[in-house]
């Protein structure tokens, strides 16, 4: 798929020769060369145009790279790029992609946890958001209260709430006992505490609340709180056809630097080789 034309200092930036601030500077500094002209703040380029820094030929990539991360949120992140009170949020523990930002699928509220859906493709983010597509989303819900089939009746066929109807397509019942019990829910929009609104509409307290399904993609046991695990092409394809849009190129982060098990062995793995080095020395 041909990448249409952006901006220079992001082009600049994905090429990785410097970040997209230091290449706004060296625009302005009239250090940025497009087809020999010195180009200016808001100028685009393309894959066929020459594109020079400080006289250096810069290669522009002529295909666009589709990414989409997994991520397993725990309770008490936040769902916003930033926080005025400092607190833990979903982006902090994600990868850097050169030139480019993570865009959130949907948010989770600070007391949900579970799958949550990162994507540096924000045509595929809005169209997995955007009502029209009825997308699934799938929540494992922990309720306090006695559940009657008349409630979940009630909740399926629609309940109006502050803003309007809601319901949820399917309940399947899942673990528990007394009036402790876990559910499975799933519904077609995003909206703000729905999940949680439409038990309260019963008069039933959630519990715990944890999204495991975002269309397609399930969130796997191995990708633990807090956090993230690659989508490979063949899922990413797949996700990107539930909302009509073609395929495109891909390639992997190569490390997930944020998994702390994956941490720990390797930092295993490199105590038993020095170890048993020292041992051959000794020999």
């Amino acid at each position: 798929m041909k990448m249409s034309e952006e901006r220079i200092q992001k082009v600049l930036a994905k090429a990785g020769v410097g970040s997209r601030r230091e290449m706004e500077r060296a625009i302005e500094e009239g250090r940025v060369l497009v087809n020999g002209q010195a180009c200016k703040l808001g100028d685009k380029c393309g894959p066929e145009d020459e594109l020079r820094l400080d006289g250096k030929a810069v290669k522009v990539e002529n295909t666009q790279v589709r990414r989409v991360l997994v991520y397993n949120k725990p309770e008490g992140e936040i769902s916003t790029r930033k926080d005025p009170e400092g607190r833990q949020t979903v982006f902090d523990r994600l990868p850097k992609i050169p030139g480019e930002r993570w865009v959130a699928v949907g948010r989770l509220d600070i007391n949900t946890s579970g799958l949550l859906l990162f994507t540096n493709d924000g045509e595929l983010a809005n169209r997995l958001m955007h009502p029209s597509h009825q997308i699934e989303r799938e929540y494992a819900v922990r309720v306090h209260g006695d559940v009657t089939q008349e409630h979940i009746d009630n909740m399926c066929n629609g309940v109006e709430l502050d803003d309007g109807p809601a319901k949820f397509t399917d309940v399947q019942y899942f673990d528990g006992s007394g009036s402790n019990n876990w559910f499975h829910v799933v519904v077609l929009e995003g909206r703000n505490r729905e999940v949680r609104r439409l038990w309260e509409s019963q008069g039933l307290q959630v519990a715990r609340l944890k999204r495991v399904r975002y269309g397609s993609v399930f969130l796997e046991s191995t990708v633990r709180a807090g956090t993230f695990e690659e989508l490979t092409k063949k899922d990413i394809d797949r996700l990107a056809a539930s909302v009509d849009l073609p395929k495109m190129a891909w390639k992997p982060i190569v490390k997930n630097k944020f998994d702390p098990l994956k941490r720990k062995m390797e930092k295993q793995r490199t105590r038993r080789s020095v170890e048993n080095k020292g041992r051959r020395i000794k020999k």
